[in-house]
């Protein structure tokens, strides 16, 4: 076939570079913009920030990027493989996100630098607070926020991976936080109910795609040793609890210490009695001469000498919530802190029910010591 005369006189040059012009036009069709990489695995998002408001609290939050048209970028696909995800005994060398959850009422510098000192990198650890609603929650956050200012804009290996702030949506049940009024008999079913709300808004809040473990510590619990995470995960347990103790004056001004969590404690005939005996929405306590259970009690079974074994290990039916280490899937499985009567237990305690109902067990450490504030009364419950 003869060439027209009007393709003759075009030069060769120009067709080569038309070309190159639709092939480039083409592979930019087929290539995927930056906004639509390759999904990001779990692992990989143990250190980068998230990049958009619906990324798990445990992440820690960057502003959403824009185009240079200043349209923003959609917000990526994530997979997490939760069958990749691990709870370890080495839990630190083997990256696992640790995310620590406190109810805060009261904000305690002790508390604070007590969860500095912690040896566990905190790049790996993610921390969760809820604070009370209404005036009686301002003054708790206002000096939560300033010490998570100066720690994380002071040095980098300090600072935590991600913080989470949220505010209870419920009033608090008591208008005292005087620790004889806490303890009282008589307030403990309305209080603890009114902790099991805080504790499960907290936890379905912050509890992410990546998070491996769960510690649960109370909001003065201002001794530990910097160890405590790495100690607990070393017992490669679903649910672990160390002893708790309290350091106090006695009458007579002396400096002594007291077991103070009585809510790990293996259980008795006597309770399985007094709960048969017992309503459906009644509730069994530990700690009180007006119910007498004889569960035996991990806080006196406790080896206060220096040569104890710290590492003694014990299976428990209940647990306190003070220091608390939990395997992240345990949670996932469904085991929260029941607010109403569960099996005649509430709370922490309702919630080792629910783990064991489950398949988990629950264990304590009676001779691995933690210690909540210091009080100068000497009431014993």
């Amino acid at each position: 076939m003869a060439i027209s005369r009007s393709l003759r006189r075009i030069n060769p040059i120009t067709l080569i570079l038309a070309g190159l012009l639709a092939l480039g036009f083409i592979f930019f069709l087929l290539t995927p913009s930056s906004s639509h990489a390759t999904p990001v695995t779990s692992n990989q998002q143990h250190n980068s920030p998230a990049s958009n408001p619906l990324s798990p609290a445990t992440a820690p939050f960057r502003k959403q990027a824009t185009q240079n048209n200043g349209k923003r970028i959609p917000p990526p696909v994530v997979h997490y493989h939760l069958n990749n995800l691990t709870t370890s005994a080495d839990p630190a060398a083997n990256q696992e996100i640790v995310l620590i959850l406190t109810p805060l009422a009261r904000f305690y510098q002790e508390y604070w630098d007590n969860l500095l000192a912690l040896s566990y990198p905190h790049r790996l650890i993610a921390l969760g607070f809820i604070t009370p609603k209404g005036k009686d929650g301002n003054a708790p956050t206002t000096a939560l926020q300033a010490a998570i200012a100066q720690t994380q804009s002071g040095p980098e290996a300090k600072r935590f991976a991600s913080v989470t702030i949220i505010r209870q949506d419920f009033d608090p049940p008591l208008t005292s936080q005087d620790e004889a009024e806490r303890h009282k008999m008589e307030n403990q079913r309305t209080r603890r109910a009114s902790m099991s709300r805080a504790r499960n808004s907290l936890l379905f809040t912050t509890l992410g795609p990546s998070t491996s473990w769960v510690l649960w510590l109370d909001a003065d619990i201002v001794e530990t040793p910097p160890t405590l995470i790495e100690d607990l995960a070393s017992h490669d347990k679903p649910v672990i609890v160390p002893n708790c103790f309290q350091r106090y004056t006695k009458d007579d001004g002396k400096p002594d210490i007291r077991p103070y969590d009585y809510n790990s404690w293996t259980d008795s005939n006597q309770a399985a009695e007094l709960a048969k005996k017992m309503g459906p929405d009644e509730i069994l306590l530990e700690g009180y001469a007006e119910m007498a259970t004889y569960r035996a009690l991990m806080a006196k079974t406790a080896d206060t000498s220096d040569n104890r074994d710290q590492g003694k290990i014990v299976s428990l039916d209940g647990v306190g919530g003070t220091a608390l280490l939990v395997k992240a899937e345990v949670h996932r499985d469904g085991a929260m802190f029941p607010p109403f009567a569960f099996y005649h237990l509430i709370e922490t305690e309702g919630f080792a029910k629910m783990a064991r109902r489950l398949g988990w067990g629950c264990w304590g450490l009676p001779n691995y010591f933690v210690s909540i504030l210091f009080s100068k009364q000497s009431f014993e419950r």
